[in-house]
């Protein structure tokens, strides 16, 4: 090892004593043409400034600098891409191709990016990831110092030709991807040295120059959170990490999984949760759980993955990653696809044990983020249709990779969700003055202790009157659902029928353990029969708004779908598929549910915070439907039984069904939840056989007797 790291640190001199030069020969005419020459020698400074940052980190700086140096040098790193400054940066693909020409900005553009993500690097001491990074740059530089070169001598082309560039990238890819899964899965699966975790146990939480270890962009809110957090009482931090931590294992109880032979959990969480999570990781290490946390950077080795990152910090600029996202178009082939999946399954066999023993993720989200409304840059990577497919068939047999070596039968997990502190900027003035409050700061502190409240309602009350629901439900042959102020939505959704109604339930009565808050009752429609128009006027899906977003179902299938975002339809239809159709031709009706948790949406509309509230508190507050795979996607052998002892039989369709005869057409590994509101929702019946009509939901209230509990939230909120 010390031999590997002597020789690790001798190409890491080398290079970088190379890259110092560019700028100077740069600057003399004798790199490359005066475009090309502007680009090296701008990313060359980059990562000068970057070495400068190294030294810096392993002097002890972080443990020395000032406030005001650490948030100077946090900032020097991200200012590029900020978005004051990214249209002029080489980052944005199509400044890079205005700069560069249309042969080379996208290539450049995209290198670039693989160079920004040496940042965690160097904050974590990964000197590998560093030095392949750095002669990746030097290898293209030096293709077209000597293409200038060779032109000066013989009068030829002064550029190398860009298939060569692409191709450099390509190997580059391909070379170093076993390297980077592996190194991932360690993360993932195994708790010794874990560089997020050691900053939760051991960073002076009191200080918030302790979110600068990391890495990440930090922003005021990331700061404001962070403070925030110091100053709750123990109590409070204790109630949002004990409910996050119970639901974690009542995920395990309810499903009747066995949590004590597990080893491991994977925990996600905000830059700025530190308090909580450290609570957190003592919680689960009573449970007999060592956590793990790892970062899925930017780079291009680590996506695309079948991993989502374990800790985040600020977005210095979303737009920045809309634009890249399709990165992977630049070189994703059927050769590259094997290749990842032959090093995938390599890496879990090296890992195996560790795999086997590990519980599933505990995921801690966040919203009240600004609205980001992505636009279609010209020159932005995309698939083209055949590397869709490929994708395509690239996650569903990755899902299987993972699935092989963590059964879902044998894993679980939760989720719950708190705001940011930019939710401020909606606490306007006149917003103050209806609640009777001086400052935004005072309401968002004021809203947090009620989204802790929503986190923590009575379990038991809210299972009670789901199972009134339920019931009605399971003697109902299908269920019809309108619209009203607006709402065009018009949808007969078909049931399951049950073969023996004593024993069995069609819906699953969902509490607060996997997901946090409590408030639905869901199953998995039968495709054939369900039919008809899902509209809503406004909704947030992964951090992206759809306006009046439309799904037409036939036979329980997509058969149309728009939103009104972009003036062109074309634009508006892409944009659908590939954000919630993620690029299938369709996608089945996955999920029906109905949302109880009355609560969280007179808390959504007494703060008009309705627009920010993540799926899983949205979804909660009214009907909701998913498309994709049903929620028991690949665990439908898994016996399931709700509190009153029935077990849950609606656990597939008509597409999952296909698993044992063709398992590649059966899942399609995405599940997205779109929620009608209360207030957009006209009725919701039960309809039986016979024609007869029980009414669950009118006009946005309970109506089935038994629940009208649930509609005093609407009462106390009016007052």
């Amino acid at each position: 090892m010390q031999d590997e790291r002597k020789i690790l640190c001798e190409r890491h001199e080398l290079v970088m004593g190379r890259i110092r030069e560019i700028g100077q020969e740069t600057a003399e005419g004798k790199g490359c043409g005066e475009a090309f020459a502007s680009y090296f020698a701008k990313v060359a400074d980059f990562l000068i400034r970057l070495e400068d940052e190294r030294s810096f980190i392993e002097g002890g700086g972080l443990k020395t600098a000032s406030m005001e140096e650490l948030c100077r040098r946090n900032r020097a790193l991200y200012e590029d891409i900020l978005p004051e400054h990214y249209g002029e940066s080489y980052a944005d693909p199509d400044c890079a191709v205005e700069k560069l020409g249309e042969a080379f900005g996208v290539l450049l553009s995209f290198l670039y990016r693989e160079m920004r993500s040496l940042i965690p690097f160097v904050y974590e001491g990964r000197l590998e990831e560093i030095v392949i990074r750095l002669e990746l740059f030097v290898e293209i530089y030096t293709a077209f110092s000597y293409a200038w070169q060779e032109a000066g001598e013989t009068g030829g082309e002064e550029l190398p030709a860009a298939e060569d560039v692409r191709r450099i990238l390509y190997w580059f890819v391909s070379d170093y991807t076993e390297t980077a899964v592996e190194e991932h899965l360690r993360e993932w699966l195994t708790p010794e040295g874990n560089f997020a975790i050691d900053i939760i146990r051991n960073a002076d939480l009191t200080d918030v120059r302790y979110l600068y270890a990391y890495g990440e962009y930090i922003s005021e809110n990331e700061l404001e959170l962070a403070r925030f957090m110091a100053d709750l009482p123990e109590e409070k931090i204790n109630i949002m990490a004990d409910t996050y931590t119970e639901g974690y294992r009542k995920g395990f109880e309810v499903a009747g999984k066995d949590l004590s032979g597990k080893k491991t959990v994977e925990i996600e969480y905000r830059l700025g949760f530190e308090r909580m999570m450290r609570r957190a990781v003592e919680n689960f290490e009573r449970m007999g759980l060592k956590a793990t946390c790892y970062r899925a950077p930017e780079s291009i080795l680590y996506n695309p993955s079948i991993f989502k990152a374990g800790y985040y910090g600020g977005e210095a600029n979303r737009q920045y990653d809309f634009d890249h996202k399709d990165d992977k178009a630049l070189f994703f082939d059927k050769n590259y696809r094997n290749h990842k999946l032959e090093v995938t399954r390599t890496a879990f066999e090296k890992y195996r044990d560790a795999a086997a023993v590990h519980a599933g993720p505990a995921v801690l989200e966040t919203f009240g983020e600004r609205d980001f409304e992505p636009r279609n840059k010209k020159h932005a990577p995309r698939m083209s249709e055949e590397q869709n497919s490929l994708w395509l068939e690239y996650r569903t047999r990755a899902g299987e990779l993972r699935r092989q070596y963590i059964p879902e039968e044998e894993r679980s997990f939760t989720i719950i969700a708190f705001p940011m502190t930019e939710i401020q900027e909606r606490f306007d003035e006149a917003l103050l003055q209806k609640l009777g409050m001086k400052s935004a700061g005072e309401c968002y502190r004021a809203f947090f202790e009620e989204i802790i409240r929503v986190n923590t309602l009575d379990y038991q009350m809210y299972r009670d009157i789901q199972q009134r629901i339920i019931d009605v439900l399971d003697s109902a042959d299908y269920c019809e659902i309108t619209g009203m102020r607006g709402n065009r939505t018009k949808l007969r959704v078909n049931l399951w029928k049950l073969a023996d109604p004593e024993k069995e339930t069609i819906f699953e009565n969902c509490v607060a353990d996997v997901n946090i808050p409590v408030g639905e009752v869901f199953t998995s429609p039968v495709l054939a029969g369900t039919k008809g128009l899902l509209h809503v006027s406004r909704v947030y899906l992964n951090g992206l708004e759809y306006r009046d977003l439309e799904l037409e179902f036939e036979e329980g299938r997509i058969a149309r779908y728009g939103c009104s975002n972009f003036a062109s339809e074309e634009e508006s239809r892409e944009f659908v598929r590939e954000n919630v159709l993620f690029r299938h031709k369709t996608l089945p009706l996955g999920e029906f549910a109905i949302g109880t948790n009355t609560t969280a949406y007179v808390v959504a509309e007494k703060y008009d915070v309705h627009d920010k509230f993540p799926i899983l508190i949205a979804e909660k507050t009214g009907p909701h439907f998913a498309v994709g795979d049903t929620c028991y996607s690949h665990a439908e052998e898994v016996r399931v039984y709700n509190p009153d002892g029935k077990e849950i039989v609606a656990k597939d369709n008509e597409v999952a069904a296909l698993r044992g005869e063709a398992p590649d057409k059966a899942y399609f590994n995405c599940h997205t939840d779109i929620t009608i509101p209360y207030d957009e929702l006209g009725e919701l019946a039960a309809v039986r056989k016979d024609g007869s009509r029980v009414l669950i939901i009118k006009e946005g209230r309970f109506v089935l007797p038994g629940t009208e509990e649930l509609n005093r939230a609407f009462e106390e909120g009016s007052e």
